[in-house]
């Protein structure tokens, strides 16, 4: 792999050899989670007071080389089968919920993370929620309205691919997008995105007191990586239909929205529903953070299956005999 300076208030990169990929596959279930945990927590932001969005990295790159590719695929596939039996255990349990979201700039990987990362997820377990321009039903309703109707049963990981989060990104880079909100002007006020940012946080303060581990992901990709990007959907046939004209205007306004996003995380990362600022330029360097990310909160919450009573064990023995006996 080729080196790539760490945020200054980072630990050093856990998984940064080819070395360390090799001996991370010999660990004990144990040294993995450890060594998981600590790799995941550079990218975790849990106090936004002194976050500058500048100290991260959008890329961390790997060597070109097919023994290095071939590690990369079997530590993210390590993590997703990890994943998906702690998932099991979850859906079992079915005490707690985790919601996942995924915010990022156009081109940035979020559907590609969706669909590697929980490829190994019981579908039973897991739903995923695309959020665009909101309907008029949802403009008759406050702006976390449409995203609770989606929020994870107990037992299930959740999964919004962007959320109520672009109330306080497109609509305060486009802030003649309020005036179609259906809002009271004098509720309009100067200091709406401060008031927004306090309502995401007691709403996410009250998932969590009520079992839902909220885990929020920002795919952290350079101007330069979305441009290459676009290049390659305009030229490659099978990618046109990814591709919209207003992706382009929406580039456009790049600082605004890098602003934009330092602020709200600034305002909503908390040790409870923290933000993973995760260097997105390259995909399957994401896909292990992310992967570690989920695993970690996983392992946070003492997973384990339904213990079944005495009386339940010598039921079953009795149904076992009763089958040995058929004839």
């Amino acid at each position: 792999m080729k080196k790539s300076k760490s945020p200054d208030n980072t630990n050093p990169k856990i998984i940064k050899s080819t070395s360390n990929l090799k001996n991370f596959k010999n660990l004990s279930r144990k040294e993995r989670m450890e060594r998981t945990k600590k790799f995941s927590e550079q990218y975790r932001i849990t106090e936004g007071n002194s976050f500058e969005l500048k100290k991260y990295n959008t890329d961390i790159s790997f060597d070109t080389d097919a023994e290095d590719k071939s590690l990369v695929a079997e530590t993210l596939q390590l993590g997703v089968e990890a994943l998906a039996t702690m998932q099991d255990i979850l859906y079992a349990q079915d005490k707690w919920s985790v919601l996942l979201i995924f915010q990022a700039m156009d081109a940035a990987g979020k559907d590609g993370a969706i669909k590697h990362v929980m490829s190994g997820v019981n579908p039973q377990g897991c739903q995923v929620s695309s959020f665009k321009a909101p309907s008029s039903e949802e403009l008759d309703h406050d702006f976390l309205w449409r995203c609770q109707k989606h929020l994870p049963e107990r037992g299930r990981i959740g999964i919004f691919n962007r959320s109520y989060y672009e109330e306080v990104l497109v609509v305060r880079v486009h802030e003649q997008l309020l005036q179609s909100q259906k809002l009271a002007e004098k509720l309009i006020t100067k200091n709406i995105w401060q008031e927004r940012f306090e309502d995401i946080r007691n709403f996410e303060k009250y998932l969590h007191r009520n079992g839902t581990v909220v885990i929020k992901f920002f795919l952290n990709v350079s101007k330069e990586e979305q441009k290459k990007r676009f290049i390659e959907r305009i030229e490659d046939a099978d990618k046109n239909w990814k591709f919209s004209t207003t992706d382009i205007k929406e580039r456009g306004h790049w600082e605004e929205y890098m602003n934009a996003y330092e602020d709200l995380i600034q305002n909503t990362a908390t040790k409870d529903s923290p933000w993973y600022v995760v260097p997105a330029d390259n995909k399957s360097y994401a896909r292990i953070v992310i992967a570690s990310a989920i695993i970690n909160a996983l392992d946070d919450m003492d997973l384990e299956y339904p213990k079944v009573s005495d009386e339940k064990i010598a039921e079953l023995n009795e149904v076992k005999k009763a089958l040995l006996n058929e004839k």
